[in-house]
């Protein structure tokens, strides 16, 4: 898309423009003249004026595949092998939150940051964010120049006012309060702009979200202005999207981080702003009405399996919960299927097999190609997935065994997390001697699959995101699989359990809004349902901190690994606190023969001398509840100053 370059990159504050580099006038210069369009022309019609917007969708990070190795869980949830050091995971482990803008590998900050650009890799939060927030204020600024219907000049708005809220929020979530930009700025004017705190902050966002909410249609595919693009427009800004940003916006800003400040010892976790947490659930509520009523495009996946292990979905099953994470043999199908909500671009379709398909399972003997490193949930991320019955694994009624640790489980752990004797290659006979012996899981201590630098640190290995078969037996990653993987920013189930916490945090498990039917407890069974889990059992019910525990667990078990965990220990005020500063391993010794792994279900094997060893223990203190912002950017004017401590 071409735009007006003089307009977008010779002004704004923090020379909002690609990279956040001082971007000048002279810039323009270098640009052809057919490569310039004129006000006039950009934002005449409905055409042009989308075409100025479709370069913002194109900005969107693609959190897992930004580079070819990449990083975007930060909480207790993941550990990499030690190749993988170098990676933000392990850097936040040492409490260097710096390197987010200093290594370049992760969604935050990748240089060069091009917004016109194609490739994936070229695209990341922080210069896209002010760029994107900039592009945004220009074209509310010319929204008189359109001519249309009224329904075009809506779509228009919305999406504008859309984006002005989700960058600034993104931003947020990371660095705190910031400016909020909602003008332009021209060549000429002072950088003076204060930092707001979070809470005045999100009253701006949330401001934008509710202009976007209702201004927006439900579904593009029934605008008379989406027909042009029907079938095609799932990724395009909604009400939707916009009522579940605002029901976030709101809870983040009622969470004990954002009301309590900073602060060590976890007194204050179950302190949220009960004012703003009202708002949320009404955010919320408004928006599962709609899902409730049948009034939307959008629906809980299945969770139905022939064979769970293999993410074979049963027959007679119109889609799977695999599908919210990959497709594969599906014509490089964008994964999300009817649950996912918000989405950035995923043109690179084949991008997904270079190479996070390759990120996920053993190195050993080279069973799992390319990089040599491997994405591993800690034993502590497992340790949540509670039992079949609902209740957590350290409840006394729980049936919990550590003779039998992986038998009777959450059916998501199946799903979801590998385990000893897990059959990891099927096709055994396409493997060369060396890799045969691998072919099921050995992740007892001392196995040479539970080697630090080309195993599993930890005693496990995950496939939420990526099936097991991509290995050099089953080669589900080679491009006749049509394996295809996006990580979606928001799910409808996130949605549920954005509710039942907001509604949680100001009345209970009974609370609910009052323009939804739902209570909070009714949000979090309706999760455990989809997968055949118990409800929440009724001891956990009455009590008010036992049932927020309860909706935290099962926001770790049900996002498990989609990049949520860190900002949700950050407003929880447990970031600083064990034992969410210490990262574990499972060790036990193998009592089964290898003979019963081939002839039985590995949840069902007996185990010795099941325990935990401590990996890693962070240091953290109050400066890690937000990130440093780039020091460049603060020394621009006094009034953008750096985060405390950093």
């Amino acid at each position: 898309m071409k735009y007006t370059y003089k307009t977008l990159l010779c002004s704004g504050l923090l020379a909002l423009a690609v990279g956040l580099g001082m971007t000048s006038c002279e810039d323009y210069l270098d640009k052809s003249p057919e490569s310039t369009v004129s006000e006039e022309d950009a934002f005449k019609n409905f055409r042009n004026f989308q075409g100025f917007i479709e370069e913002i969708y194109n900005c969107i990070p693609d959190k897992e595949k930004c580079n070819y190795c990449t990083s975007w869980n930060w909480g207790d949830d993941e550990l990499f092998n030690s190749m993988g050091d170098a990676h933000m995971t392990h850097q936040a482990d040492l409490g260097n939150l710096r390197a987010w803008q200093s290594n370049g590998q992760c969604w935050l900050y990748r240089n060069p940051s091009n917004p016109a650009s194609t490739d994936k890799f070229q695209h990341s939060l922080w210069p896209h964010s002010w760029y994107c927030i900039r592009k945004a204020n220009v074209g509310l600024a010319n929204l008189d120049k359109l001519v249309g219907t009224q329904e075009e000049k809506d779509l228009i708005a919305g999406q504008l006012y859309f984006f002005r809220a989700w960058w600034h929020f993104e931003l947020m979530t990371f660095w705190g309060g910031l400016p909020y930009v909602d003008q332009v700025f021209d060549a000429t004017q002072e950088l003076n702009l204060p930092r707001l705190t979070y809470q005045e902050c999100a009253d701006k966002v949330a401001e934008d979200f509710r202009r976007a909410a209702d201004l927006l249609p439900v579904d593009w595919d029934k605008t008379s202005a989406g027909k042009a693009t029907e079938g095609k427009n799932q990724l395009r800004i909604n009400k939707i999207m916009a009522l579940g940003y605002l029901g976030k916006n709101y809870l983040w800003a009622g969470s004990p981080l954002m009301k309590n400040g900073a602060q060590l010892g976890g007194t204050q976790t179950y302190n949220y702003d009960e004012n703003y947490c009202k708002k949320a659930a009404q955010a919320f509520g408004e928006l599962l009405t709609l899902v409730e009523s049948g009034q939307t495009q959008y629906a809980l996946v299945e969770f139905n399996y022939s064979n769970i292990y293999d993410h074979e979905k049963a027959k007679g099953a119109s889609n799977s919960y695999s599908d919210l994470f990959y497709t594969r043999r599906q014509n490089w199908l964008m994964p999300g299927s009817v649950e996912a909500i918000f989405r950035g671009p995923s043109a690179d379709y084949n991008g997904s097999n270079w190479n996070m398909t390759k990120l996920w399972g053993p190195k050993v003997a080279g069973l799992v190609a390319h990089d040599k490193i491997i994405h591993l949930p800690t034993a502590n991320l497992v340790e949540m997935y509670g039992m079949a019955n609902g209740l957590p694994l350290d409840d006394p009624q729980s049936g919990f065994d550590k003779r039998h640790p992986f038998k009777n489980r959450d059916p998501r752990f199946y799903h979801d997390v590998v385990f000893d004797g897990f059959h990891y290659v099927l096709a055994e006979d396409k493997l060369s001697d060396a890799q045969k012996p691998y072919a099921y899981c050995e992740l007892y201590t001392g196995a040479d699959m539970r080697s630090a630098d080309l195993g599993s640190r930890t005693g496990y290995f995950f496939q939420k995101l990526v099936p097991h078969t991509c290995n050099e037996g089953d080669k589900e990653y080679d491009w006749g699989s049509n394996l295809h993987t996006y990580l979606s920013y928001m799910r409808l189930a996130d949605i549920y359990l954005m509710y039942a916490e907001s509604c949680a945090a100001f009345g209970g498990s009974s609370a609910k809004s009052d323009n939804c039917t739902l209570t909070s407890l009714d949000a979090i069974n309706k999760i455990r349902a989809r997968c055949g889990a118990e409800e929440v059992h009724s001891s956990y019910i009455a009590d008010s901190k036992k049932f927020m525990d309860e909706i935290r667990r099962e926001r770790a078990v049900e996002l498990s690994m989609e990049g949520f965990r860190f900002n949700d220990l950050q407003r929880w005020l447990l970031l600083t606190e064990s034992p969410y500063t210490e990262k574990y391993s499972v060790e036990f010794d193998r009592v089964e023969s290898a003979d019963f792994y081939k002839n039985n279900d590995p949840a069902e094997a007996e185990v010795a001398n099941y325990r935990h060893e401590l990996i890693v223990k962070r240091i953290y203190g109050t400066k890690h509840y937000w990130f440093p912002l780039p020091d460049d950017d603060v020394y621009l004017y006094p009034e953008f100053g750096q985060n405390p401590g950093w």
